[in-house]
């Protein structure tokens, strides 16, 4: 399918030659006219995804919990910074401040900071947090968001940052880029010259078999994250699908909630790759931080109590709710097709004074 933001990239092409993937990401995602996110809410059955809090309340209100929790473990500041990357339509933060009404103080204390570029979903997260309307501020970048100590959620946001790859070929790597065919198509191929930067990418990994694939997040905000935590205090909770490290290619398309070819209709369709974790945890501990996990979501939901909270919310229930929580349950925690208990992990990066975060084990700490 022929895209204005398919005719925008061919042109870049035509003229500049080939683009990282990374670029191409960027693009469909974040393009002013064209991109995915500026465009449109992708959540939902009417959409192309559902994300967690969509699927639950149980799902926010336990983050919530956690937030109550690791802001009592940092002292109980008067004041901090509530903070959620790629806040989707607001429900999870919606669904986390009910859960901490629990906790009066805690509420008083937070200052509620949404980082997000699209105008759609900012909307959406309006509507959804207007109880909070004198609460909330939106900003474009984690930098903006005001100094002091800060509590990060970021759900399924680190899968979406734009990623470069690079496969090993004849014994060099060689970076995969966005081309074109000789019919003015999108298409996948390698720069022919061995990369220079991804040698330094895999230093940490097996020697490479031929045709291995290397991926490479873009680094800038989970180092501008971990800057700002090291320097200010505080600790981000970051859940999304992804591993720990290792070769292998993850990048894809969702339309429709079914899996899509990512170079067909750019713009129209959700990219996303699987996040690796033990980047993330080699950016924190760089930083300064300690990193914990990455830990399945279904062990670290157990241990916030979804079983009990499900039971909970099951109580004296039309036997048609209580059916609703059970799937619900199994969807979150669950390790079968379609359930997200194994594929979705959770790590979390703390200031070094801060000590355990809530749910994780001296063990589960990243050396």
């Amino acid at each position: 399918m022929t895209t204005p933001l398919a005719q925008d990239i061919a042109a870049l092409i035509a003229a500049e030659g080939p683009m990282p993937l990374s670029r191409y990401m960027a693009l469909c995602l974040g393009h002013p006219r064209h991109g995915y996110y500026m465009t449109r809410d992708p959540l939902g059955a009417r959409g192309d995804f559902t994300t967690a809090p969509e699927i639950s309340q149980m799902f926010g209100e336990l983050l919530g919990l956690w937030a109550v929790a690791q802001w009592q473990a940092m002292g109980s500041p008067a004041a901090f910074a509530l903070v959620e990357l790629g806040p989707g339509r607001g429900t999870l933060m919606a669904d986390a401040l009910r859960a901490a009404r629990l906790v009066p103080d805690f509420g008083a204390a937070a200052r509620i900071h949404l980082v997000e570029t699209s105008p759609v979903l900012r909307a959406a997260q309006a509507r959804t947090l207007a109880a909070y309307a004198d609460h909330v501020a939106w900003h474009d970048r984690m930098e903006e968001v005001p100094d002091g100590p800060a509590l990060v959620l970021a759900n399924e946001f680190f899968d979406a940052l734009p990623i470069d790859q690079y496969v090993f070929h004849a014994g060099y790597w060689h970076e995969r880029r966005v081309g074109l065919d000789d019919g003015g198509r999108l298409v996948l191929g390698l720069d022919p010259a061995p990369s220079r930067a991804a040698p330094a990418f895999a230093a940490h990994l097996p020697p490479p078999a031929e045709g291995a694939v290397l991926e490479h997040l873009e680094s800038g905000p989970a180092r501008v994250l971990s800057a700002r935590l090291n320097t200010q205090g505080g600790a981000a909770l970051i859940i999304d699908y992804g591993h720990a490290g290792g070769y292998g290619d993850t990048f894809q398309a969702l339309e429709q909630h079914r899996f899509a070819d990512p170079l067909s209709a750019p713009g129209n369709a959700d990219l996303t790759a699987h996040v690796d974790f033990s980047a993330l945890a080699r950016i924190g501990r760089a930083a300064g931080l300690r990193a914990f996990g990455p830990l399945e979501q279904r062990a670290f939901l157990a241990r916030l109590g979804l079983a009990q909270r499900a039971e909970r919310l099951k109580r004296d229930a039309p036997a048609e709710v209580r059916a609703s929580v059970d799937a619900a349950a199994r969807r979150l925690a669950g390790d079968g097709a379609g359930e997200m208990g194994r594929l979705f992990k959770v790590l979390v990066l703390a200031h070094p004074e801060i000590g355990l975060p809530p749910a994780f084990d001296s063990a589960e700490e990243w050396v």
